[in-house]
């Protein structure tokens, strides 16, 4: 089999032929030399195999699966790598040239740590900027950062790489959640691992498309995420840390529902959240909600006034 690697790039795809060309170019344009390629197919039916054994041949491992879902693919694509370091790869994102040797550098100097992210350009389709995602917002200092996760366990998956043990430990992505299973994941790393960051752009996100962050469920299993997360964090996280945590999931819910036009679950949503905690931030995001809820909802029915 060969000498064990150091890395291996995880990459799951459904139907983005040309976009995971790009995202596999993007690995071996590394200036620190990635070892093992995985891409596990979902089911595509846009010729995602033929296309990309014509481009890499052997440079990559690819194996076709049933369509199962995002977790199911990188889940079979952990479980079959080799690698001593794990490094998580959408088919529609790509990585720039330093990401490998700057978060190989970090676990290697950093050897109690699990996991290291780094921050992500969020562009359009056209590669247009649209944002920096800055992993120092949430996460200011490096270790044990499971209060800091908790209020806002946001994770896009390019940005990680993580020690096949953490895998070991914790088990792979949830493969019963069609969405906000990398929160989930990112929780559960957090719950038993110090997490690092590297303070760079060493990744970029297409958004704006087919991703499945768009979903309306979203909504619904963030919630689940948050509500589970909370209830295993009894003995981690102080209890007014938890409320505040389960309140702004209960109001990200409210927001979603408003721009849905869904003005009764908005205003459920906020009073479960300021029945959780009695944060004032909290309470004052309830009330700034409502009142965005009551602007749409007046809005709607002047407009059908006039129609």
């Amino acid at each position: 089999m060969g000498a064990v690697p150091v890395v291996s790039a995880i990459i799951p795809t459904y139907n983005r032929r040309e976009l995971v060309i790009r995202a596999i170019r993007s690995v071996l344009a590394q200036t620190r030399a990635v070892e093992e390629i995985i891409v596990v197919d979902d089911g595509s039916t846009d010729g995602t195999g033929e296309a990309l054994a014509a481009e890499f041949g052997d440079r990559i491992v690819y194996v076709r699966q049933a369509n199962a879902g995002v977790s199911a693919a990188r889940n079979r694509a952990m479980a079959m790598a080799r690698g001593l370091y794990f490094a998580l790869l959408d088919s529609d994102d790509e990585w720039l040239p330093e990401k490998t040797a700057r978060q190989v550098a970090f676990l290697e100097s950093h050897a109690d740590f699990g996991m290291v992210l780094c921050d992500v350009e969020r562009v359009d389709i056209d590669g247009r900027h649209i944002d920096r995602f800055r992993r120092r917002d949430v996460i200011p200092e490096d270790g044990w950062v499971l209060d800091k996760v908790l209020q806002d366990p946001a994770l896009a998956p390019v940005s990680a790489m993580l020690r096949r043990e953490v895998f070991a430990d914790i088990g792979g992505f949830d493969e019963s959640l069609a969405t906000a299973e990398d929160l989930d994941f990112h929780l559960r790393v957090a719950s038993k691992w110090p997490i690092g960051v590297v303070d760079e752009i060493l990744a970029r996100a297409i958004r704006g498309h087919d991703g499945l962050s768009s979903l309306a469920r979203t909504y619904d299993d963030y919630t689940r995420v948050i509500e589970r997360a909370v209830a295993a964090a009894e003995n981690q996280v102080p209890l007014a840390e938890r409320q505040r945590a389960l309140a702004a999931a209960y109001l990200r819910n409210a927001r979603g529902a408003v721009f849905a036009n869904r003005f009764r679950d908005a205003w459920q949503w906020t009073r479960k959240a300021t029945r959780t905690s009695s944060d004032a931030r909290i309470r004052r995001d309830a009330r700034a909600t409502r009142l965005l809820a009551l602007k749409r909802l007046l809005l709607n029915l002047l407009g059908r006034g006039q129609g």
